[in-house]
């Protein structure tokens, strides 16, 4: 089977639509779990509960943004990646052992350290066509829908618009959609869109770095196995199963464990439009009515519309001091499990759709057949 960077593309185009979709609404309960202001917005003061029906609120909110940028990076990422892995794969020298009775060849770097650093690599590609969207879409996540309420907004909702258009507040609010009010926020800075490409590329090299050669290996071991047994059927549906199930188990392992740089990489982006929302008295009167903690909100995004931002390592600091160091693995469950099933479903429906696109490339389109 032989594929063009074209059925690449397609395949990863398709996969990551059909995860944008589905596993989306599991994505936007993590965010808000992992924001500043998960407390002040979404529990209830007097029972000390989850306040349910704000929480589930708008699960879909920033969705466009995302689907228009995860095709063109899912794209680039696999793109990137296959070339890479071929190329090492291909280039790298091989040194010959003996025993007694046989000789083996075995390349001078691993297949592990080879799929680490093409997915790393294609990681950073793919990281800075993402950035923006992931921006937009983590801020959009946190829109309050409700605009007469003031007592459940946050520093990222529609009171910023009523900074630049106090008096339509109200009506632009309702008429925008959680993404339209976010972006026009950035319309003074829009290179504020890719504050958080270091956090993201941090937070998903060591992801990639640890699911690839895991799901690789896990891929590569079930596949033995069933041939091994005579259980293999060699179609396209064995193929996506093994592929979701490798890479679900791989991804939800290196979800958990990336927990923490996940929770600071939240926060910096959710942190992206907050110097804009200090350059109107509405807005800071708006959240300093609000209390100590709208006041402390309003205190670092001043600091930071000065540039004086705080470093990552800051921010987790302040992270372990005010929730201790809990506060740090906040939404990990939510993440292992949602990067469960994304990542089955995304590496599944990528490897099926590029099998059958080679198939078909070879004329071999029927279904029965893959590498």
């Amino acid at each position: 089977m032989s594929n063009t960077n074209t059925d690449i593309l397609l395949a990863g185009a398709i996969a990551a639509f059909s995860v944008d979709l589905l596993v989306y609404p599991l994505d936007t309960l993590k965010t808000r779990l992992q924001s500043p202001d998960y407390k002040r917005i979404y529990i209830n003061a007097s029972t000390n509960t989850a306040n349910r029906a704000v929480l589930l609120r708008g699960l879909y909110q920033g969705v466009g943004s995302v689907i228009i940028a995860t095709l063109p990076s899912s794209g680039a990422f696999f793109t990137t990646y296959e070339g890479i892995k071929s190329l090492l794969t291909k280039h790298t020298p091989h040194f010959t052992s003996s025993s007694s009775s046989s000789f083996s060849t075995s390349p001078l770097i691993p297949q592990p350290l080879i799929h680490a650093t093409a997915s790393s690599i294609a990681e950073l590609v793919s990281c800075f066509i993402l950035t923006p969207a992931e921006v937009l879409k983590q801020n959009a996540q946190m829109v309050n829908q409700k605009p007469s309420t003031t007592s459940t907004s946050s520093p990222i909702n529609s009171l910023s618009t009523a900074a630049q258009h106090p008096a339509a507040t109200t009506q632009t609010a309702m008429k925008e959609t959680p993404t339209i009010q976010v972006l026009r926020k950035f319309k003074s800075n829009p290179t504020n869109l890719w504050r958080g490409y270091t956090a993201l590329a941090a937070r998903n090299l060591p992801f990639t770095a640890m699911q690839f050669p895991m799901f690789e290996h896990l891929k590569k071991t079930i596949q033995t196995y069933r041939r091994s047994k005579g259980k293999s059927t060699d179609s396209l549906l064995e193929t996506g199963i093994i592929t979701a199930v490798s890479a679900g188990s791989a991804g939800s392992v290196a979800a958990v464990l990336t927990t923490p740089i996940d929770v600071i990489k939240t926060r910096i982006m959710l942190s992206a439009s907050d110097n804009q929302a200090t350059k109107s008295p509405h807005v800071v009167k708006e959240l300093e009515a609000n209390g100590n903690d709208a006041k402390a909100e309003v205190a670092r995004a001043k600091q930071g519309s000065k540039g004086n931002r705080p470093s990552s390592w800051a921010i987790g600091s302040e992270v372990v001091r005010s929730e201790g160091f809990r506060g740090l693995w906040r939404g990990g469950l939510l993440r292992g499990l949602w990067t469960a099933l994304g990542s089955g479903l995304y590496l599944g429906v990528y490897e099926s759709g590029r099998t059958w696109l080679g198939e078909r490339r070879d004329g071999r389109a029927d279904g029965d057949s893959v590498v």
